[in-house]
C-alpha cells in the first residue's frame, strides 16, 4: 500500500477492469475531486470511478513507479516496484489515492522475506524470517488477534504536559488495508526482490508455521541489529511484559569486561563505548553484502556508531518534530534506560524549560532529521561556552528498537551452523512452532 495523488502503472500483460479489459502497457491514475481516474500513457482519459479493482489475467502483473521507501528513514529513496495479484485504488479522506495491493500470504511473505534481508542470505535465517514474518502478519489481522494484542490502541500514545512528552508509536489502525509496505511495518518490496531458489524453498518448507506461546500467536517483533542485547516490549511501545519478547545478551557467553545489569547508567556507559563481541557485532563486509538488501549495505557503522549534532540544528529539529521551543540546550540527560542500554526517557534542558522526552522511538526522532540508528546512547557535550555546548556528539550501539529477532544477528547465526529452530529459540524465549495451515 501506498499513498499518492497520481500514480503512474505499467501493466504486464492484461488487466480487467469492471467489464473493460486493459491491455498491457502504461496508465496513469489520478486523484480528482470526484473518485479516481484513469488515464492512458498519452494523458487520454480512459474512465474515472470512484474507484478501481484491476484483475489480473492469467499470470499478469503490474509495476507500480516511484514508490518511496524507508518513509522518514535515513535510506529513503524511490523504487519501482512489480507486484502479483490485485490492484485496488481509491481516494483517502485526504483526497490522496490510496494504491492496495490484494494478494495471498503466502506470496506476499515470499516477498517480504526478501526485501527485510537479502535473497541470497542463509536459507536458515530466510526460514526464521518467513515465519516471524508470517506471525507478526497474521497477529495483525482481526480473524487471528488475541485479545491482547485486539485490546492495543492504535498509532501513538503517551502523556503531555508541560514537563514531559512520552509518546509510543506502534501500527498504524488501517481502516481500507491490512498493513503497510513500508518499515512501520515490514517492509514489501515487490516480486522482483525474490531472485534466488533458496527464498521458494525456505517458503515451502515453513508454509503455515508460526511461532506460539501458550495458545497466543506470537507478535513477533524484529530489527536490524540489537547492538549486543535485545530489548523487552515495553521499553518501545505499551506498558506490558510480553513473555516470549525479553532482554538478553546476543551471544553464546557474555563478555566478563562488561557487566549487567544495562539500564545502570554506568554499565550502559562502559557498554555502548565498547565493542562487545556478540552475533550482530560484525563488519565483514563478504557477509553483509551477501544478507542485506542493497540500501542496507549503505549503513556501515550500525553496531556502534557516533553522530554529531549542531545546537541550531538540535534546536530546529525540537521545534520541527516536537513543536518545542526551548531554547539554547544547556543538556541531554539520560533519565531512564532500558534493559539493552537504550534509553526510554531523556531529559533536554534548555533556557526556556526543561522537557523528558521518551518512548525510545521518540527520542529517535526528536535528534534527527530521519532517525537515530537507536535510542542505545550516551551524550558528549562539545566546547561549552557560558554553559551552553555547540554541538552534542552521540555515540551509539545498534540500528533499531531491539525488540525480538535480530536480523543481522540472526544472519550470523546461520552463517555459523544455526538452524532455523535454534535461531528462533534464541530470540523467542519460550515460544513454540506450529503449523496452522498447509500452503
Amino acid at each position: 500500500m501506498l499513498t499518492e495523488r497520481d500514480v503512474a502503472v505499467t501493466l504486464s500483460g492484461e488487466f480487467i477492469l469492471d467489464r473493460l479489459l486493459l491491455p498491457a502497457g502504461n496508465y496513469a491514475i489520478r486523484a480528482t475531486p470526484d473518485g479516481v481516474q484513469l488515464l492512458r500513457e498519452d494523458t487520454t482519459p480512459i474512465t474515472e470511478q470512484t474507484a478501481f479493482i484491476f484483475q489480473p489475467t492469467n499470470d499478469a502483473r503490474f509495476t507500480i513507479h516511484d514508490i518511496t521507501i524507508g518513509v522518514d528513514f535515513h535510506w529513503q529513496r524511490q523504487e519501482d516496484q512489480q507486484f502479483n495479484g490485485a490492484l485496488r485504488i481509491e481516494c483517502d479522506p485526504t483526497g490522496k489515492l490510496l494504491v492496495i495491493n490484494d494478494i495471498a500470504v503466502e506470496d506476499y511473505l515470499t516477498s517480504v522475506i526478501a526485501s527485510e534481508m537479502s535473497a541470497t542470505a542463509h536459507p536458515e535465517l530466510l526460514k526464521a524470517h518467513a515465519i516471524i514474518s508470517r506471525s507478526w502478519l497474521l497477529a495483525q489481522l482481526p480473524a487471528w488477534r488475541a485479545d491482547r494484542i485486539a485490546a492495543r490502541p492504535p498509532g501513538w500514545q503517551g502523556t503531555v504536559s508541560s514537563k514531559e512528552l512520552t509518546n509510543w508509536y506502534d501500527r498504524d489502525n488501517h481502516a481500507a488495508f491490512d498493513i503497510c509496505a513500508d518499515d512501520h511495518c515490514q517492509r514489501y518490496q515487490g516480486i522482483a526482490k525474490a531472485t534466488a531458489a533458496n527464498v521458494y524453498e525456505a517458503m515451502k518448507e515453513t508454509a503455515g508455521i508460526v511461532l506460539m506461546h501458550g495458545d497466543e500467536l506470537c507478535d513477533a517483533r524484529f530489527s536490524k541489529s540489537c547492538g549486543g542485547f535485545t530489548e523487552v516490549f515495553a521499553s518501545a511501545w505499551q506498558d506490558a511484559d510480553v513473555t516470549y519478547l525479553q532482554a538478553f545478551y546476543d551471544g553464546e557467553t557474555f563478555p566478563t569486561e562488561f557487566a549487567l545489569p544495562l539500564d545502570d547508567e554506568a554499565n550502559a556507559t562502559r557498554w555502548i563505548r565498547g565493542n562487545p563481541a556478540a552475533f550482530c557485532g560484525t563488519d565483514d563486509r563478504t557477509i553483509l553484502q551477501r544478507i542485506l538488501p542493497s540500501f542496507d549495505q549503505e549503513t556501515e557503522d550500525f553496531y556502534r556508531w557516533r553522530v554529531t549534532i549542531q545546537q541550531d540544528e538540535l534546536q530546529a529539529l525540537l521545534q520541527q518534530k516536537l513543536k518545542l521551543e526551548l531554547g539554547a540546550i544547556s543538556a541531554l540527560e539520560p533519565v531512564q534506560r532500558g534493559a539493552s542500554g537504550r534509553l526510554t526517557k531523556l531529559r533536554i534542558v534548555g533556557e526556556r524549560a526543561t522537557v523528558s522526552i521518551g518512548k525510545e522511538l521518540e527520542i529517535r526522532r526528536a535528534l534527527s532529521a530521519s532517525h537515530l540508528y537507536s535510542s542505545a546512547f550516551v551524550v558528549e557535550a562539545n566546547e561549552v561556552t557560558n554553559s551552553i555546548p555547540s554541538s552534542f556528539t552521540l555515540i551509539g550501539a545498534g540500528w533499531g528498537h531491539g525488540v525480538g529477532l535480530c536480523q543481522i544477528g540472526a544472519a550470523l547465526m546461520a552463517e555459523r551452523g544455526y538452524s532455523y529452530e535454534q535461531i528462533l529459540r534464541h530470540y523467542y524465549r519460550g515460544a513454540t512452532l506450529a503449523r496452522l495451515y498447509q500452503a
